[in-house]
């Protein structure tokens, strides 16, 4: 059964860290782009960061670039988002997501993604 299941969300202080663990089964991950995206009350589900499949190209949104970063790990068919110096505006929900075409580069639409993990919460507050 193809899925994704992010883990690794919880409550820190601005400046702490977090690190965002997105595991797949059913699915060889390296073979797709995998994306990160969230969604904060009130506001659109928006990208945040991608890795593209086989030579894992990495991009970020803006409000995000230098912060945090997005990484694979073939043997474990895991994604993660390291995130460092967080801030209050990062408080959402984050989801990991496939993109649809296999040996694809990242994409910025939520339409080009077909398969999304339940999403974990990170608050950053203090």
């Amino acid at each position: 059964q193809l899925q994704l299941v992010e883990s690794g969300g919880g409550v820190v202080q601005p400046g702490g860290s977090l690190r965002l663990s997105c595991a797949a089964s059913g699915f060889t991950l390296d073979v797709y782009a995998i994306g990160w995206f969230r969604q904060a009350p009130g506001k659109e589900r928006e990208g945040v960061s991608c890795i593209s499949s086989s030579v894992g190209r990495t991009s970020y949104a803006d409000s995000v670039k230098d912060r945090f970063t997005i990484s694979r790990d073939n043997a474990k068919n895991t994604v993660y988002l390291q995130m460092n110096s967080l801030k209050p505006e990062d408080t959402a929900i984050y989801y990991c997501a496939r993109r649809r075409s296999p040996y694809g580069r990242c994409g910025t639409k939520l339409y080009e993604y077909d398969y999304w993990g339940q999403g974990t919460q990170v608050t950053v507050s203090s």
